[in-house]
């Protein structure tokens, strides 16, 4: 789908409620291909996490901060999406993942895991949502195993488990994103 600015494309991969527009979701999970410097979108009452995923990265510039450089290996930022926002690309084209949720409905949190190696995760959120990125893994949670290749997405069963075992298959970062949902969004930890 096109950027909300019309500057690029976005895929998304979730969203709550399902189909919801652009000015009514409470949490959206999306990826993009950012080929050229320039302003975000603005997203009013949204709080956004941005992740590097291919490329060299980027240098973000949110409102009157200090720039702020993301690269593959960064920590996800956040930051508000109602603030003044432009980009420049540090070398080339960039691929990043976008998480955001609707601030006083949701909140959210973005881990990324860099793995050579099997990793046990746990999770709080209402909502639990992993994606590799790289080479495929192994997911066992709740008495099943799944493959998943590099940007597959799987959404935990927060009923059934709060953990799981990641085993990569070559190197690879595993994302883990949590969301709590409107009865639980003040219970945010940190």
């Amino acid at each position: 789908m096109p950027w909300k600015n019309g500057g690029g494309e976005t895929i998304e991969i979730m969203t709550s409620p399902d189909g919801a527009a652009l000015d009514a979701f409470d949490w959206r999970l999306s990826m993009a291909h950012v080929s050229q410097a320039g302003p975000f979108s603005l997203f009013p009452e949204i709080d956004r996490t941005l992740s590097v995923i291919a490329g060299a990265g980027l240098r973000l510039t949110v409102g009157a901060y200090p720039p702020v450089n993301l690269g593959p290996t960064s920590t996800p930022f956040s930051f508000r999406g109602d603030i003044a926002t432009d980009c420049t690309l540090i070398d080339g084209p960039i691929d990043d993942l976008n998480v955001m949720t609707r601030r006083g409905h949701c909140s959210h949190r973005v881990a990324r895991h860099q793995m050579t190696e099997p990793l046990n995760l746990r999770w709080q959120g209402n909502v639990a949502i992993g994606i590799p990125i790289g080479s495929n893994v192994t997911v066992a949670a709740a008495g099943e195993t799944i493959l998943l290749s590099g940007k597959d997405t799987v959404e935990f069963d927060r009923n059934a488990a709060s953990a799981c075992v990641v085993t990569p298959h070559g190197d690879c970062d595993f994302f883990l994103i949590e969301i709590w949902q409107p009865e639980a969004a003040t219970a945010l930890p940190g």
